[in-house]
């Protein structure tokens, strides 16, 4: 860790307390403080209510946790830490509820910290509030981004979209100067991160990826965390990039419109398309303020869904069967059983369904 820091100038250090006590000693405390890092009351409410109903749904659990980023960072450290096969390796939250069981979070939930609007949270002040309200709105943009250019891997990318700034919660410990001291006059996110990088030697992403590794995050995960201020970003971490400028444009905060160009072009966004989420950003998913996804976890198999997905296309069943290079009459039965897991009388209903929650 020393190595993050070791080149921190002078500037950085006025007004961050004891400056005999090494900057890696700080962040490391401020990793340890951020596992207290509290959740607001209302989500914890939530959470509790819906895993207590009867029968509890994995969907509903999964979007009251992602209604607040110290619940989706605790579900996931915690479920990453555990003994299994898939340890280190979950990237959504989907994954992490499945894994730890509708019990364990519950207690989970029951032992969080919490923060009240209308109350001070020692140590934290408003900082909990808008880093969720920020956070929330860069999973929304993102979830935008993954319809437009089809990204397939949505659980996975909407939680790195949540917890992509997680490194500021570190600095903010870390640093009483950060973030009006060490931003200044910086108006627009690049220019905040370059702020960062002058004056304290390394930027929030960076801080962030380290913070995920520690908590044994999947790599993936801690990448596009590190990456999300990168020019040069690809994959998840390109389409976060993106969902960030995204998310304070419809905050009404200033954004360099070179940089945003250049991260849709690095996603294959026209111009056109950019206008056009940027427009409907404030709405739902839909544009018309609904259309909330879906998370409930998909019953069919990886290739139920590929013949699915030909059907929804307008294929018959010999066009399908040529293209996955499957017999007719498997693509049939794989139908016959899609049909029966979604409760659908038709090929209509069954990709209406399969549509509406987000499955393909």
């Amino acid at each position: 860790m020393q190595t993050l820091i070791s080149n921190t100038p002078a500037s950085a250090a006025k007004g961050i307390g004891r400056p005999s006590e090494g900057h890696g000693r700080r962040l490391t405390a401020a990793f340890e403080a951020l596992e207290a890092f509290p959740a607001l009351e209302e989500s914890r409410t939530r959470v509790l209510r819906v895993v207590g109903e009867v029968p509890a749904e994995t969907g509903k659990i999964v979007e009251a946790i992602e209604s607040d980023v110290a619940l989706v960072s605790t579900v996931l450290r915690i479920a990453n830490g555990i003994s299994t096969p898939r340890r280190g390796k979950i990237a959504d939250i989907r994954e992490a509820v499945e894994i730890l069981g509708h019990e364990r979070v519950e207690q989970l939930a029951q032992r969080a910290q919490t923060f009240d609007f209308f109350e001070r949270s020692p140590g934290w002040d408003v900082m909990p509030e808008r880093f969720r309200l920020h956070a929330v709105a860069t999973q929304a943009a993102a979830d935008k981004i993954a319809r437009e250019i089809g990204f397939e891997d949505r659980d996975a990318l909407l939680t790195a979209a949540l917890v992509h700034d997680i490194g500021k919660l570190v600095l903010v410990q870390s640093y009483p100067a950060y973030p009006e001291q060490i931003h200044g006059d910086a108006r627009t996110p690049g220019e905040r991160v370059h702020r960062e990088r002058l004056e304290l030697g390394v930027d929030h992403a960076v801080v962030g990826g380290v913070l995920a590794r520690r908590w044994g995050l999947p790599d993936s995960l801690a990448t596009s965390i590190e990456r999300h201020h990168s020019e040069d970003a690809d994959g998840t971490a390109a389409m976060v990039r993106l969902a960030d400028m995204l998310a304070h444009y419809g905050q009404g905060e200033p954004i360099d419109r070179n940089e945003l160009l250049g991260a849709g072009m690095a996603l294959d966004l026209t111009p056109d398309a950019l206008r056009s989420m940027m427009y409907e950003f404030p709405y739902g998913a839909d544009g018309n303020g609904g259309g909330r996804r879906h998370v409930d976890p998909c019953p069919l198999s990886k290739r139920e869904l590929d013949v699915l997905r030909k059907l929804a296309e307008g294929k018959v069943y010999k066009q399908i069967a040529g293209e996955l290079e499957l017999s007719t009459s498997t693509v049939r039965t794989h139908l016959h059983n899609t049909y029966a897991k979604l409760g659908a009388a038709d090929r209509a209903q069954a990709v209406l369904t399969a549509t509406s929650r987000g499955w393909i």
